[in-house]
């Protein structure tokens, strides 16, 4: 079960982290790509923070993901810039892909087929 503490800060972290990952897209200059925090899920104890990214299209995910975690400790260090006066500690960022999209897409296509998938 959520704290409201916890709701809030999630909220804050979704909010900031993608402003910052949006604006770094906007100034690495990279066309076609859809980048959107999904969710944030931080610990109990406040020190990790699940960080879920939906990115489009679905062919550079997995290197678009490759290069934020790569750059987690840029990002950590921004984002308690701009937190500084919200948080005490930033939390350490884990990401993670949502498949979900991609989850609905095969059900989807499931449903749609005559014959029952599970047989």
């Amino acid at each position: 079960m959520e704290t409201q503490r916890q709701k809030k800060i999630n909220a804050l972290l979704q909010q900031e982290i993608t402003a910052l990952l949006q604006g770094a897209i906007r100034t690495q200059g990279v066309k076609n790509l859809i980048l959107s925090v999904s969710k944030v899920a931080i610990t109990v104890d406040l020190s990790v923070a699940k960080v879920y990214l939906s990115i489009f299209p679905a062919n550079k995910a997995a290197e678009t993901l490759a290069g934020i975690k790569e750059n987690k400790q840029v990002l950590k260090h921004d984002l308690a810039q701009r937190l500084r006066n919200d948080l005490r500690k930033v939390p350490s960022l884990a990401f993670y892909l949502d498949d979900s999209l991609a989850y609905i897409e095969g059900i989807e296509d499931s449903l749609k087929r005559k014959k029952n998938p599970l047989k």
